[in-house]
């Protein structure tokens, strides 16, 4: 599925096109993806103006003048691609054709530019995970929204204030981190990632980083800082491309090249003097990649 870096990739291909255009006409090709479409979905959204397009956590929000808010979700299949009306998409240099199946293309919306320019943007999902929902106010009341933690995204998560989230949890580190009530848009790929540039093991208890000591407070100052990095460093290479994930202009995003332990169980660990070898177990059904030698 993917994650935050993902869907901000995403979010920043679809913008030159969406921002500031009219939506000229919108087509929902079915009643519903995971959930069924909003009543008269494609009425409250024709000719309306695109005011901004923005991320939270996961989720893509669409504002349009006079509103609703539409909340989009990629699910685990879910892609854009745009089609120009001198042809079709331009791929990058990763390029993966993705389905042309017309059942596939569930919603189409048409643009016009300020210039007078016209796009199509198309929404393929073959295994219908993602949605399409609507939000009457402010988009962070929505239920899917609300009660989502911290983004990792910028300064806000420092040590300090990643402390005072942990505090007093025994749950197992990753898992905590996984708790979108905590933070925001993180998931298993690159928790795995942080952790291993944070020397931390992803089996100790997540309180332990939260303590008053000196130790603690470099433990949580350091992961911080790791996971800061390693979004930011997957949003510049244009997130990871996992099985059906591709950018919106057809090319792969390339993150998955700079993986350090991610899906490399049994290689070496790539951290100088280390001498260890990356493991994957399982926690919560999902997997978990480590080097147990240097994180600890």
């Amino acid at each position: 599925m993917p994650e935050l870096p993902e869907v901000e990739t995403v979010r920043r291909g679809l913008q030159p096109v969406l921002e500031g255009a009219r939506l000229v006409r919108v087509e929902a090709r079915r009643p519903d993806l995971r959930f069924p479409f909003p009543a008269r979905f494609a009425e409250r959204l024709t000719g309306k103006t695109i005011t901004a397009l923005g991320r939270r956590a996961k989720y893509l929000t669409m504002h349009v003048d006079g509103g609703p808010v539409l909340i989009c979700h990629l699910g685990m299949s879910g892609s854009f691609r745009i089609e120009t009306a001198g042809g079709g998409e331009t791929p990058g240099a990763f390029h993966h054709e993705r389905s042309k199946n017309s059942t596939h293309d569930h919603v189409v919306f048409d643009v016009e530019s300020p210039a007078g320019a016209r796009s199509r943007v198309i929404f393929n999902d073959p295994r219908r995970f993602g949605f399409m929902l609507f939000a009457e106010g402010l988009p962070e009341t929505h239920p899917m929204l609300t009660g989502l933690g911290i983004e990792p995204t910028g300064n806000a998560l420092d040590g300090a204030l990643l402390a005072s989230l942990l505090a007093g949890r025994r749950s197992p580190l990753k898992a905590a981190l996984l708790d979108q009530r905590l933070i925001a848009g993180l998931g298993n790929i690159y928790v795995s990632e942080a952790l291993w540039r944070a020397g931390l093991s992803p089996l100790r208890e997540a309180g332990t980083i939260a303590g008053g000591g000196k130790k603690a407070k470099e433990q949580s100052e350091r992961l911080a800082e790791a996971i800061r990095s390693v979004i930011a460093d997957a949003i510049a290479a244009g997130g990871s491309s996992l099985r059906d994930y591709v950018q919106t202009d057809g090319s792969l995003g390339y993150f998955q090249h700079s993986f350090a332990v991610y899906d490399r169980a049994g290689e070496p660990c790539p951290k100088p003097g280390c001498g260890g070898h990356i493991e994957r177990i399982v926690q919560s059904g999902r997997s978990t990649f480590y080097c147990r030698t240097c994180q600890r």
